[in-house]
């Protein structure tokens, strides 16, 4: 392995050319705006950023490569991959070419101290075809601001043209000024085309084995690689296969998949699943990475299956979901699945066991990762004739007990990441949760529009003489759109519910039956008597719970 310099200028030629180019297994684009900032502002400071490595490439490129983000056109052939930098090389190209579309990069002077500089990011957004802030696009009020586009320090012939246009349209026939803002742009140009980028090199005929060691040794020293990112790695040098390609068609074939959770997340589990393995580090690194692939087509067919069984259930994204535990081990059951209606509608009473036991019962609270394997194991076996359901741990009822209507009464905010009052939402769910005002069923796709309601509001309570905590119960919310959520404001429950009725074309009956479908009485809430309200309210969800973790369709 060999040290060497170079200059900025020297590799941002090699990435517009495609001379540098990237192994298809590096991870995507990972940075921020403030990494980047920060990137810029100690560029422009001389000071170091750290080294890159790169591999040398010979006649034959020994992996898949792909082109720096941003890069649409490549004159000459790969000479080098590059193994370790690929944040900051992106970084830096994308902003001086100002190729990012959601932010503009700027060096903010400080009228008569320029050599105090900084970098600033302007957060970009389009509205009816325009661009904004529109001040960002012009030479003059960017420069009114003290801001210089760092695009304008880009090394060679189209960032001075670059600069030369900026500075006539900022300062205009001024000349004198016109030359003092070209000095100190000249001088800032001066500090990027300097600026040395040093380089740690493996040869031409370094072995791609070696070259992958050194690539993962290298980017896990200060835990920069995730587990995912490694995985990435190994399944390219076992089967040629870029899994980040596979998990974006996974995502793009089951688009609600990522709802859930990340891609790259439900995938690791799975796998580990799929060859008997514990879903956690260990059991990922030790994966068979050709069987990866080789099981992929289940992966994706399951997955789909998965993602249906979970929208039918009023299970629709990570925001609500009790425990992300499941989607591992229920993925991965649907692929001992067929297509028989008969095998689909028991194996759907089973999984909606296991589904609702695990959100209502502490399975996955402890050792998650090793309970989701012995989980899925006994379901496994069970689908496929060889043992009985009695095997399976989750729906244990004397290890693992359903709540009490008392628990359930005491359940907190579902807004939280609490597994129980998440849980009792979902339940709110399963009948449709109609909304009250317009009456649209809850979806996938308007559920994320919708809000956290008080039905007894918090201002109501306290006049009654109960604290915050005690008004903040799962059983007191309702998921409901935000025109109605601010229809309702911090009115008793009776009076915003005779405002209801009496817009609604369809009066009082209707507002009982749009109430019904969040399993919420009526009288009950119009009685203004919380404590007998959660009481009752608990009672009756009891009996949806008890129904859904025996395997009944309380949705039906």
């Amino acid at each position: 392995m060999e040290a060497r310099n170079r200059q900025l200028p020297d590799w941002l030629t090699r990435v517009r050319t495609g001379q540098i180019q990237l192994p298809r297994f590096q991870r995507l684009e990972a940075w921020g705006y403030r990494e980047i900032t920060d990137l810029l502002n100690a560029m422009l400071r001389g000071l170091p950023v750290g080294s890159f490595l790169i591999l040398g490439v010979g006649n034959e490129i020994p992996f898949q490569s792909r082109t720096i983000s941003g890069v649409t056109k490549v004159s000459e052939s790969t000479t080098e991959l590059l193994l370790d930098g690929q944040q900051r090389i992106t970084a830096i190209w994308r902003a001086l070419t100002d190729d990012y579309s959601d932010r503009k990069y700027f060096v903010s002077v400080i009228p008569n101290q320029e050599d105090d500089t900084e970098i600033m990011s302007v957060n970009r957004w389009e509205r009816d075809g325009k661009r904004f802030p529109a001040w960002a696009d012009e030479p003059r009020a960017s420069w009114e601001r003290g801001f210089i586009p760092i695009s304008l320090l880009l090394p060679g012939d189209v960032g001075e043209k670059n600069m030369d246009d900026w500075v006539d349209a900022a300062i205009g026939n001024d000349s004198t000024e016109n030359k003092n803002l070209t000095n100190l742009i000249l001088k800032l140009r001066q500090k990027i085309a300097t600026y040395n980028l040093p380089f740690l090199s493996l040869p031409i005929e370094t072995p791609r084995e070696v070259a992958l060691e050194v690539f993962i040794k290298m980017n896990t020293r200060t835990v920069r690689l995730t587990t995912f990112d490694i995985i990435v790695a190994q399944v390219e040098d076992a089967v040629g296969e870029s899994l980040h390609d596979l998990v974006e068609s996974l995502a793009s074939t089951v688009p609600g998949l990522s709802s859930y959770d990340t891609p790259e997340d439900i995938v690791l589990g799975s796998m580990a699943l799929f060859q008997d393995r514990v879903p956690n580090q260990t059991g990922y690194l030790g994966m068979d990475f050709r069987k990866v692939v080789n099981d992929w087509p289940k992966m994706v067919s399951a997955a789909q299956k998965a993602v249906d069984f979970l929208e039918q259930e009023r299970v629709f994204d990570n925001s609500r979901l009790p425990t992300e535990s499941i989607l591992a081990p229920l993925i991965v059951a649907w692929s001992h699945v067929s297509n028989d209606p008969d095998e689909i509608g028991n194996a759907q009473i089973l999984l909606r066991k296991y589904l609702w036991r695990s959100f209502f019962t502490d399975r996955y609270e402890r050792a998650a990762a090793t309970a989701s394997l012995q989980d899925y194991r006994a379901i496994r076996d069970y689908l496929t004739g060889s043992a009985p359901e009695e095997n399976i741990p989750c729906l244990n009822e004397a290890q693992h007990p359903l709540p009490t209507i008392e628990s359930i009464e005491q359940a907190g905010w579902p807004k939280k990441r609490d597994r129980l009052a998440r849980a009792v939402l979902m339940v709110s769910l399963i009948r449709g949760a109609l909304d009250i005002a317009d009456g649209s069923q809850v979806t996938r796709s308007n559920v994320i529009k919708r809000e956290y309601h008080h039905l007894f509001p918090i201002g109501f309570l306290r006049q009654k003489g109960y604290d915050e905590q005690l008004a903040n119960r799962a059983l007191n919310c309702a998921l409901i759109s935000w025109k109605t959520n601010r229809k309702v404001a911090a009115k008793d429950p009776i009076d915003y519910l005779r405002e209801r009725a009496d817009a609604s074309n369809l009066g009082e009956k209707e507002i009982e039956r749009r109430l019904k479908s969040h399993s919420i009485d009526f009288k009950d809430l119009s009685s203004s008597e919380y404590k007998d309200f959660l009481h009752n309210r608990a009672t009756g969800m009891k009996q949806i719970i008890d129904a859904l973790c025996n395997g009944t369709n309380a949705n039906a």
